[in-house]
């Protein structure tokens, strides 16, 4: 017969038990690029190239799966239509699509104001991994 018992000690928690997860300027991966970004140039290369591979390779098969959905819809849409199972007010359409692009470019403004010049940066700060992960990227796609 086997007796557990607990003591005192262990319903207390000690500083090094608590694990600060949700810092969102300390994070993991922007640990793991300074890190990447201190290795030499051929690390750099092999890195950025596999990463950029595997980033083409997924982002076609996922646009592939995304392109068939929306064409599937599209072609079901326009032969509920035609058939006259559903009545589309075109001109209503194209209003709301006009409002809901405004709203978009505007929240995107507001929010993403520096992305694109953080992005400049870090290529230009990271020549070598950034370059390799376009060359993968390439190729990833071609598969």
């Amino acid at each position: 017969m086997n007796f557990f018992f607990v003591t005192e000690m262990s319903h207390k928690r000690e500083k090094n038990d608590i694990l600060d997860v949700v810092n969102p300027r300390e994070g993991w991966f922007r640990d793991v690029i300074k890190d990447v970004t201190k290795r030499s140039t051929a690390q750099q290369v092999a890195i950025g190239g596999a990463s950029g591979w595997v980033a083409g390779y997924l982002c076609i098969k996922v646009g592939k799966l995304a392109a068939i959905t929306l064409g599937t819809s599209i072609l079901v849409l326009q032969i509920a239509q035609h058939q006259g199972y559903v009545k589309i007010d075109w001109s209503l359409l194209k209003k709301d699509v006009e409002t809901a692009k405004k709203v978009i470019e505007k929240q995107a403004k507001d929010r993403y104001t520096g992305a694109f010049e953080n992005l400049k940066r870090f290529f230009r700060n990271n020549i070598y991994l950034a370059g390799s992960f376009t060359g993968g990227f390439l190729i990833g796609v071609t598969f």
